[in-house]
């Protein structure tokens, strides 16, 4: 694997973050297709977003359930993180709308964040207990990773963290990495032969409480958080930070996985890399 000393080794010579698509409420979960378009939440209203680069932007779907962390599986069909409903979804080819988890032990999720596919077909996302939610709210008490097995099986895959956020894999399938934005860290975890996740361990602290993350086949890792896109090595060493006119939500891989996608706040921008983004589906 090549030696990343610093943002230079990862974005073009002369490049610059460009504005895309602006006018929204507040972006988030940027997701490309293999067949070319990009799909992103705007969640205050409620809504997920289709941008086929050169074409006016268009609805993909109304009444989102507040949809946030959105991803693809190996078929092709839309995985999303319904926060407002507290639900994770698949949308099937015919358009239908199944439920793949909603419910741990008896109580209601609280609000699933983000969200990722493992080539195996295991899924894992975030989720959010809200601050100052009562104990007696029928709810999960406690926010967590969980893993979606190959068979559905809802598990906890982790819940030591604050409050995890973004979820990512690292190019090679083994390596789950989590923001934890209330601890103002990354964390890493193993994937163990079953899915579950194993030795957790610190990745790298954050200036600013990190949001969503992707990660690059060189083994780099982009952070969104208040100050831009944080980039940090395999190592977990800060390469530098990728400056965009708004604060960053989350990012995504398009045009043939060599440029980042960022949603921040009521914009969409891009920026053209050296290194190729990790493909999960």
């Amino acid at each position: 694997m090549a030696q990343y000393n610093s943002l230079d080794d990862v974005m073009e010579a002369g490049a610059q973050v460009e504005k895309v698509l602006s006018d929204f409420a507040f972006t988030e979960g940027p997701v490309f297709s293999r067949i070319g378009f990009m799909l992103f939440s705007d969640i205050p209203r409620n809504r997920i977003m289709k941008y086929v680069p050169g074409r006016p932007v268009e609805t993909f779907r109304e009444n989102s359930n507040g949809a946030n962390g959105l991803t693809f599986d190996h078929q092709g069909r839309l995985l999303a993180c319904e926060g407002g409903a507290g639900r994770v979804t698949r949308t099937e080819k015919n358009g239908a709308i199944t439920v793949l988890a909603d419910k741990f032990e008896g109580k209601a999720l609280n609000a699933p964040n983000d969200i990722v596919y493992c080539i195996d077909g295991n899924i894992y996302f975030s989720d959010l207990r809200r601050r100052n939610e009562p104990a007696d709210s029928g709810k999960v008490e406690f926010s967590a990773v969980y893993q979606i097995t190959r068979k559905g099986e809802l598990r906890v895959a982790a819940r030591e963290l604050k409050r995890p956020n973004g979820v990512a894999l690292s190019s090679n399938q083994q390596i789950l990495y989590v923001a934890d934005t209330e601890g103002r860290s990354v964390h890493a975890y193993d994937l163990t032969p079953d899915g579950s996740l194993a030795r957790g361990r610190l990745f790298a602290e954050t200036a600013a409480g990190p949001d969503g993350l992707k990660t690059d086949e060189g083994g780099n890792v982009y952070v969104a958080t208040a100050e831009g896109v944080q980039v940090f090595n395999s190592e977990g060493r800060l390469l530098g930070i990728i400056r965009v006119p708004e604060n960053p939500a989350n990012a995504g891989w398009g045009d043939n996985y060599r440029t980042l996608y960022i949603t921040a706040r009521t914009s969409l921008y891009k920026v053209r890399l050296k290194v190729s983004g990790t493909r999960t589906f």
